[in-house]
């Protein structure tokens, strides 16, 4: 090579080193660190609480090897680039791999290079700008590490001793698991109550629509039951239909802003179907790089953010676009869009790199899933800087008697931005039926009534979109932290996900009520929220993070100290004693807490080895006895259903879970039930019972067979 001077750029993984090592050619060598190489380690607490709180760095396990040739490359080229992401961990990653370094050689040229885009020009421009490392973002990320570690390192040991073996806490994932187990109680505690719509379907011409009944009387109807929907129905039956008014309103519709991480992750959940994690990960994908033809090309910036902001250059460069493919879109000037309250606004929006690669541009390169979500980001991008669409809505108000029925229809007059949506185009951005041309005065040729009988819906467990919504909007975590914080509460088996819902586990309410008892602050919102923000002003240099964590530190300490002492420990309440009998051995059953809840054991073990599901309800068919259990079939793999201990004398059977409310008219059991028009309900077991039932439930569907 020369005289040429050589250069080290390390990044975090292999797929942006791939993507980046095209772009910069023979002067340079890639290599990636592949996330933290120096971290707190895992078997101790690490911090000096005695000194300052300064954290006890080690080489990750496993790490040392990666460490090592990064040294001996350093040493070779004399000029290292650090390329770890642009945010408080990436920052954290470079200054540890920069101390390692200078380590080894004093002598070496380190640079510290970000950018929110992997394209050949944000790439040059990054290695011909290199900085300094930015040591506000690195005692933030010491912080958060050091706070998260005290936390966990001393809530642990409390569960293990009070609990079980095992367990383990987090700062804020507890508060995460605290809004889960408080929505799970207020689903428990609904009773469903039962009212009904009235619809009737009219004629003028040979053109039939439906409308709905919004006025009886004077004011706006109470249908509770199908005895009312029947009066009303007679009461309306003969009249004559005759169209009262007709109104015509307008709506300006604006497009919405670029995503941030968070509203990605709603709207892929939303849409796609896709779990945070996924969502991340894929972006990862697409923001590392992925080949397009005899290119690699990182097609959309970085996706941890929680900013609207667009950069000038990407404005100019997709307005540019829009002038060529839809330049009755194009607004005279750009859109701009406010960013969110609290928001660090350190990227700039989740966009594609280049406009011009459309997702029909890219399908054949990318995976399907790939495919989906850079459509959406993309989508959503361009979308954005177009002009706003206009709807037209047509309101018309029948009346019947003593009645009044409403029709509405509402069509688009200009599409605006919404010409760019396909996977994006929501209901209220899609036509509706049309009405026939009606006038005040016209006679409506009367079809038939449709009365429908209809259930209230409590409160909706959290999903991973509207988890992740409540965190953002109460302050709760950050960009990088919400998929992580709903996959930790799912590998420790607090929550488990069912229907794309998250439910609290036994075991995840049991910890969430000790927490919320014995350490109310921890698991506080507004308390989780300000230390967050207190967090961004270490960023910003306007707090000392050594003495945010000091005046933190003692009151919590001397509350875990207090706690230990005084809590009393459910380990043995959680193995109580049952008045079941162990049929092997005739010895009597425990119930003990397991990783996946409750369950029956014998008392005689480690002898008699028995266990067995605790019964959920009593078997509802007169005269058996027996309970109803939590089954599966195909040795243990295959759909849990619930079915009764009598099985095979007893065939009683249903697919759905026994809830812990009996039916107040026929005392069997109620089952939670969950569909795409209603979502989740309770219904009553008994296909007899006509409580908490919908007309379309079909007769004895769980009746067992």
């Amino acid at each position: 090579m020369g005289d040429k001077p050589h250069t080290l750029l390390v990044v975090e993984s292999p797929a942006k080193a791939k993507t980046i090592e095209r772009y910069l050619g023979s002067g340079y060598t890639v290599a990636a660190s592949m996330g933290h190489l120096i971290d707190l380690p895992k078997s101790r607490v690490a911090v000096d609480v005695d000194n300052g709180f300064e954290p006890e760095y080690i080489t990750v396990r496993g790490k040392a090897k990666i460490l090592k040739e990064l040294q001996t490359k350093a040493n070779k080229t004399g000029n290292v680039l650090l390329a770890s992401d642009n945010d408080r961990e990436g920052e954290a990653i470079s200054y540890h791999i920069r101390n390692a370094m200078l380590k080894k050689n004093p002598n070496l040229r380190i640079g510290r290079i970000v950018f929110n885009e992997i394209t050949p020009d944000a790439i040059r421009k990054a290695v011909e700008n290199p900085m300094e490392i930015d040591n506000t973002k690195v005692n933030a990320q010491k912080a958060r590490r050091v706070l998260d570690r005290l936390v966990g390192y001393n809530l642990s040991p409390l569960l293990w001793k009070k609990v079980k073996n095992g367990l383990s806490a987090g700062r804020v994932q507890s508060v995460a698991l605290r809004l889960i187990c408080e929505r799970e109680k207020e689903v428990e505690s609904f009773i469903p109550e039962e009212y009904w719509s009235l619809d009737v379907e009219l004629k003028k011409g040979k053109v039939a629509f439906t409308a709905s009944i919004v006025k009886y009387g004077e004011e706006k109807p109470s249908i509770p039951d199908a005895a009312a929907s029947a009066r009303i129905i007679q009461e309306l039956t003969g009249k004559s239909f005759t169209v009262q008014s007709v109104k015509e309103s307008e709506k300006n519709l604006r497009p919405r802003p670029p995503f941030t991480t968070s509203t990605l992750q709603q709207t892929a959940a939303n849409r796609l179907g896709f779990t945070s994690k996924k969502t991340m990960q894929i972006a990862q994908q697409l923001y590392e790089g992925v080949n397009i033809g005899q290119n690699r090309i990182g097609l959309i910036t970085y996706m941890r953010t929680d900013s609207t902001r667009i950069s000038n250059q990407a404005i100019d460069e997709v307005r540019d676009f829009l002038g060529k493919e839809f330049p009755k879109e194009l607004p005279s000037a750009p859109n701009f869009y406010a960013v969110g309250k609290g928001a660090q606004d350190a990227h700039e929006a989740i966009r594609p790199t280049y406009v011009t690669y459309t997702p029909q541009a890219v399908k054949e390169y990318l995976s399907k899933d790939q495919l989906r979500l850079y459509s959406i980001i993309w989508e959503r991008f361009v979308s954005s800087q177009m002009t706003q669409a206009v709807t037209r809505t047509v309101s018309v108000d029948i009346a019947v008697g003593a009645a009044v029925f409403r029709a509405n229809a509402t069509s688009t007059v200009v599409p605006g931005y919404q010409k760019v949506l396909k996977l994006l185009k929501s209901k209220e951005e899609e036509v509706t039926r049309k009405l026939p041309q009606m006038k005040e005065g016209d006679s409506l040729e009367f079809e038939r009534f449709l009365p429908e009988q209809h259930f209230t819906t409590g409160p909706a467990r959290y999903t991973d979109a509207s988890i992740v919504k409540t965190l953002e909007e109460l302050g709760i975590g950050r960009p990088s932290t919400y998929a992580p914080i709903i996959s930790v509460l799912l590998d420790r088996y607090y929550v488990v996900r069912k229907n794309k819902q998250l439910q609290p586990t036994t075991l995840g309410r049991i910890i969430s009520e000790i927490l919320i008892d014995s350490f109310p602050d921890i698991v506080e919102v507004n308390f989780t929220a300000d230390m967050e923000k207190r967090l961004d002003e270490v960023e910003e240099n306007k707090e000392e993070w050594h003495s945010m964590i000091r005046e933190f530190y003692g009151p919590f300490k001397h509350k875990v100290d207090h706690v230990m002492d005084t809590l009393e420990s459910i380990k043995g309440v959680l193995d109580e004693k049952t008045d079941f009998t162990c049929e092997k051995c005739g010895k009597p059953m425990v119930k003990k807490l397991g990783r996946y809840g409750f369950f029956l054991a014998c008392s005689g073990f480690p002898e008699c080895m028995n266990t067995k599901s605790i019964p959920l309800a009593d078997c509802p068919r007169p005269g058996c006895g027996g309970q109803i259990v939590a089954r599966r079939k195909q040795g243990g793999r295959g759909k849990e259903f619930y079915g009764c201990t009598n099985y095979p004398n007893c065939d009683f059977i249903t697919h759905f879970k026994p809830s812990s409310s009996k039916c107040p008219e026929c005392g069997w059991f109620l089952v939670e039930k969950s569909d795409k028009k209603r979502g989740s309900y309770k219904a009553c077991i008994n296909p007899d019972c006509s409580f908490l039932h919908s007309q379309e439930d079909e007769e004895g569907e769980d009746a067992g067979d």
